[in-house]
Order: structure tokens, then sequence, then C-alpha cells
């Protein structure tokens, strides 16, 4: 009566009864009143325990209950070794439970890592050890290899390995894996994540979401605590003090080692970061970890030697210029697309490095951080080109372009307020460019406005960005420019100047992928081309 008896005395009257006056136990009542064992009965039409105690003299007891709360306390006349064993009359409806392969696959579930042995018959089923208990020193790379693949069922060994054990101030031991292949795109959901959590040995919760954040799902383990309470309940979890300090240190810790990683052997970071960067990024709201993430950052840029080259922001940093005072980007759907970026000439000519973004959660992460050490995160569209003027050109011109005459100049000002009037409100101005070299025009964004790529994704989210006017600048040098002047001089209302300015707005929209109907543009083209055709005939004497 006194343990047994227990059982029973917490049955189902007594829960309810104890609820009733603990009604802040509601969410935490695993493991409370014996709601842990009565479980037994949502399958069980029966239950007898027969036990013996360690004591001497003392006899075989039997405990029988079908869960309604009465029980039987007999003792036994039959004989019996000292122990315990628990009968369950399994309901008809609940037969599944006399699998085999169905208790195998719950005993490995929840218990694989119990110290004890658990058999199913004679068989042994908990046959893998805590390997995460055991000291680094002791474990090899083939059993971390194998206990990789029990957990993540990855044919392929891990890219690292991370065993850490904490003592102080909270206890816990964790046995975390970085596969070497993304399996990102195969998941039929994104919730697909998580470390398991243990207490003790026992599985808490399978794929718990919140021991490390999303950024870092890619991280497959297991956390084992020492501190938290077995009977912790899932709700419960996130307010748990001891499960955040937890959570705290194991996120740093990861964050720990991939920057030794970065730093040792920038090749595998390197293979890391084309598998799961792009998940990474996403932690630009972790401010808590922002140095360590900031840090781990890697992008292509405009001194890497091709696409796949990576660089990061502390390499930028060290090969600014002397007087550059902004880290420069630009975005764009890949290397060869930046490479024809108006926006981009005077960045060449002066030889300053830009990082090149082809990700859409790249300026995300750019305007989060806002700045990286003393220096602000600037796009090629919103620099103020009067700020790189100063700094020396490394590029010469190809030929020397004569400079206008006073009259030319006056006649350029004037077409410049021509074209504006071409376009009217769909530009905020037109003006003459400081940053072009090789291309006739370009549109530019205020110095703090959205960019072109921003202002993309929005509208395909369908969010209000309203109007956006940008500012058209226009290359006096270029040659189409200087021969336009000369039709102006000579006609300032000659159709020619209305298709040419609508032609360079319309192209320009095309290149930062904002132009949304180009059937004008295709139209418009294709008549200059017949047009240009007959010139070229004549010229040539076809």
């Amino acid at each position: 009566m006194k343990n047994i008896g227990t059982i029973a005395k917490s049955g189902s009257a007594e829960f309810l009864k104890q609820l009733a006056e603990h009604k802040e136990d509601a969410n935490n009542i695993i493991g409370k009143f014996g709601v842990g064992f009565y479980s037994v009965f949502m399958v069980a039409e029966e239950v007898i325990i027969k036990t013996k105690s360690y004591k001497k003299d003392e006899p075989p007891v039997m405990w029988r209950s079908k869960g309604t709360g009465d029980f039987e306390v007999a003792e036994l006349d039959e004989k019996l070794k000292r122990g315990t064993t628990i009968e369950i009359h399994l309901k008809d409806d609940a037969k599944e439970f006399a699998d085999k392969y169905r208790l195998e696959s719950i005993i490995k579930k929840h218990s694989n890592f119990i110290q004890f042995p658990i058999y199913l018959g004679k068989e042994k089923v908990n046959t893998v050890s805590a390997l995460w208990r055991e000291p680094k020193s002791s474990v090899t790379k083939e059993q971390y290899t194998e206990f990789y693949k029990f957990l993540s069922y990855d044919e392929e060994e891990p890219l690292e390995v991370i065993h850490t054990s904490v003592d102080a101030p909270i206890q816990f031991n964790a046995l975390l894996f970085i596969p070497k292949k993304s399996n990102e795109w195969f998941k039929f959901s994104r919730e697909d994540y998580g470390l398991d959590l243990y207490v003790r040995r026992v599985l808490i919760q399978h794929k718990n979401k919140d021991l490390l954040p999303e950024y870092l799902s890619f991280v497959v383990g297991v956390v084992d605590s020492e501190d938290l309470p077995l009977n912790i309940s899932r709700e419960t979890l996130q307010e748990d003090i001891v499960f955040n300090k937890i959570s705290s240190s194991i996120t740093s810790q990861v964050l720990s080692h991939l920057e030794k990683m970065a730093k040792d052997d920038p090749e595998k970071y390197k293979q890391f970061w084309k598998e799961h960067g792009q998940i990474f990024k996403l932690g630009y709201m972790d401010f808590t970890n922002q140095e360590k993430y900031t840090k781990l950052l890697r992008f292509n840029s405009s001194a890497s030697k091709d696409a796949d080259e990576l660089i990061s922001l502390d390499d930028y940093v060290g090969r600014m210029k002397k007087d550059q005072k902004e880290i420069y980007y630009a975005l764009g759907v890949s290397r060869d697309a930046l490479a024809l970026n108006p926006h981009l000439e005077i960045f060449k000519s002066k030889g300053i490095e830009v990082l090149y973004l082809y990700d859409p959660v790249d300026e995300f992460v750019i305007n989060a951080l806002r700045k990286y050490k003393d220096y602000e995160f600037k796009s090629v569209e919103n620099v103020d080109p009067v700020k790189l003027e100063k700094m020396e050109s490394v590029e010469k011109k190809s030929k020397e372009i004569e400079e206008l005459s006073k009259d030319d100049q006056l006649h350029f000002d004037s077409l410049l307020a021509k074209m504006k009037e071409i376009l009217g409100d769909r530009v905020e101005d037109v003006k003459e460019s400081k940053r072009l070299t090789d291309s006739p025009a370009c549109l530019v964004s205020k110095e703090e406005g959205m960019s072109a790529q921003m202002q993309k994704i929005l509208k395909l989210a369908n969010q209000n960005i309203g109007e956006q006017k940008k500012v058209m600048e226009v290359n006096k040098d270029h040659k189409l420019i200087r021969n336009l002047l000369k039709v102006f001089k000579k006609s300032s209302n000659d159709e020619y100047i209305k298709n040419v300015t609508e032609q360079l707005y319309e192209s320009a929209l095309l290149l930062e992928g904002s132009l949304d109907d180009p059937h004008k543009l295709v139209n418009r083209l294709n008549k200059m081309l017949e047009e240009s055709s007959d010139w070229y005939v004549e010229l040539k004497k076809y």
C-alpha cells in the first residue's frame, strides 16, 4: 500500500481533485499525480503488477486495476524472484501495441539511450550508446559518423562535428553535426528541422525548434540536460530559464565553431557556405550574436576572380581606398548581369571594390546590419558620385573626348530640359551624369531611396510601395548623346529626340528589371533598326 498503492491513490479522482486545488499545474501535468502511469489505460483493458520486495521474508504482491479508480492489492502464493513485472492486457482496438515492430519503434524513439538495457523478448532494443555523454578523446571519427547517419538518415559523413559538454552555470551535453549537403530544397516543409532534446538520456522532444534559431536549422544533433525537469511540458519549455540559457549557449558555440572553421580551413568553410549560406543569411535579425554572424557572412565582389570566389567583410575593409568611408554593394541576378550595370562604371574607373549581391535576401541582410565597424553600407544606385570624384582613377579613358564648347554646353542643358519634358512625371529630373563612362544613360535613386531590386521584391509580394520616381542621368561624352545634341541644335522638336529619349529611359528600366511592359521598347527598336538599315544600305551602296 505504501509503494504500489501510491500509484492507485493518485488515480483519476485524486488527480482531478489535486488539479482543482492547483490550477497553475494544468500545463505541467506529465509525471505528476500518476498521470504518466495512468496513460497506460489509453490502450489497456486491465493492468496487473506482480512484485517481490528486496526485503527478506516479504511475500510477493499483486496489484490489479481496470483504470476506473478502483484497485485490488493482494498477496500471492506463487514464488517470484525479486523484481517487478507489469502485464498490460490490451483493448481490442489497441492490439497494434503487441506488434514487435511497433514496440521496437517506440522504445528506440524515446528510450534508445537509457543506461540500462531494454529487451524485447530476448533481443536488446536500445543498442545505440549515448555518444554525447562520452569524453571527446574516447570517440572515434567512425563512431561520430555512425551516430550522425543514425540521426539524419544521411548516407554521407558529416562536414563537421561539434561535441560539447558544459558544467556551469548549467549542465548539459550536446553532439551536433553540420551536414555536407543541404537538403533544404528537398523538404516538403520548412518546419522539418530541430534538435532532439533529452533530459538525463530520456527523449523529451523530437526536433525541438527553439534550441537553435532558424538560420542554424541545418544543424542536426542532440542536447541532453541534467537541469531540466523530466516532466517539463512543451508549452513551458520556451519560458524555462534553464532551457533559454542552454539555447543561448548552444547558438554561441555553433557560431564560434564556424568562426574557427572559417579561419583554420577556408576551403571547408567555402563548402559550408555554398550549401548552407542561403539559410544562414536569415540570421540578420539575431541582434544578440550580430558581431559573430556578420563576420561569418561571405560575398562575391568585383575584386573576385570569378563568381565562385568569396570574400568576408574584413577582406573588403582591408582593401578599401584611402578616402573611402562606405562599403558599396550592387544587386543583380548574376556576375555577368552586374558587369553591364552602368552604375558600376565609376567604381571600375576608380578601382573601388563593390560587393555583388545575387540573392534577394541579401538586401534585407545589408539593410538590417546598416554598417560594419565604422563603415555604412551604400548601394551603388544611391551613391553620391561627388564623394568618389576626389579618389584617383585607375583607368584611363580609351580615347579622349573633346570638351563641349560653352555654346554646346548651353545646348546640352537645353537638351536635358527637353528630355525631361518628353518623360514628364515618369522621372524626377534629367541631369548630366558624373558616374557614367561607357553607357549613355541610367536611372538613379535618391541617396536614401529604395533600390530597384527591393522595389521589385515588394511588388512581387503585393506591397504598396507608392510612387518611386528616379533621376535619369545622361552621359554627355557618349557618342549617341553627342549625335543627339547635333540633331537638337538643328531641330529641337525632331521626332528622333523623342524616340531616343524614350528608348534610353525604357532600356534603363529594363537593365534594372523594372520594365513592366517591353512591347513599346521592342516595337520602337525594330522601327529604328528598320530606318538605320536604309541608311546602312545607302552608305555601303548595296
